[in-house]
């Protein structure tokens, strides 16, 4: 019974890193789908000191806020190819019918959206902040917040991406069905920066942050894998 439940939770583990593997492998090769986004942050970010002006306390109060909207939006804006190419080319449909659990690959292909997007935009917004005078109070919890709040974001964009694949311009539909579900993250995510600027403890709302991505790890794959199933068979 044990060496069942081992072979078992081998070629389960085995199907979960072949997915990752697969999928960062074939981002790799496609690089401007998950290099726009990031070129997006940067350039969007660069801009607002030329917007707002010089004004160090200004762009310092208003720091938290453009990082984590911009890197919202980033992350919207790559979560529409998300499952494209793979519907597009038809393995989405050989990935609903493999035996291997569809909750786990749809966690691995959003882990390896959040590795080529919300990892690289965590190591990014330090930079950003400060060409934007954030101080240096905020930016562990900067880090901390972006590293927790993107990978949620992921999760959240994964299941509007799973809604629209089928459709041929569905960009404007996943953004009305998953900014809805960002502004929590937004909102705590800011509060987090804030706080930590301010000197006062953060702990609290970082810990919300971490309570989003346990309930999105849990729960998000399988909204995923039923909304990519929706979309194949419509």
């Amino acid at each position: 019974m044990s060496l069942d439940s081992d072979i078992t939770s081998v070629s389960l583990s085995g199907a979960f890193l072949a997915t990752l593997r697969r999928d960062l492998l074939l981002a790799y090769r496609r690089r401007s789908d998950f290099m726009n986004p990031l070129a997006f942050f940067l350039i969007v970010c660069s801009l607002f000191p030329l917007g707002i002006g010089p004004n160090p306390q200004q762009l310092a109060l208003l720091a938290p806020g453009i990082l984590w909207v911009v890197a919202l939006l980033a992350c919207m804006l790559a979560s529409d190819t998300l499952f494209r190419h793979d519907f597009d080319d038809g393995s989405l449909e050989q990935m609903i019918l493999s035996p291997a659990p569809l909750y786990l690959q749809v966690m691995a292909k959003t882990l390896s959206h959040w590795l080529l997007t919300g990892f690289p935009l965590t190591l990014l917004s330090p930079l950003l902040a400060v060409l934007l005078q954030l101080p240096s109070s905020g930016l562990l919890a900067l880090c901390l917040s972006m590293a927790i709040g993107s990978a949620s974001l992921s999760f959240i964009g994964a299941i509007g991406a799973g809604l629209t694949v089928g459709l041929r311009k569905g960009g404007l539909l996943l953004s009305l069905i998953i900014l809805p579900l960002y502004i929590p993250v937004l909102i705590f995510g800011v509060s987090t920066v804030k706080s930590a600027v301010d000197g006062l403890p953060y702990i609290g709302t970082l810990a919300v942050l971490g309570a989003f991505l346990a309930m999105a790890v849990t729960l998000a794959p399988l909204a995923i894998a039923a909304a990519v199933k929706i979309s194949v068979d419509n």
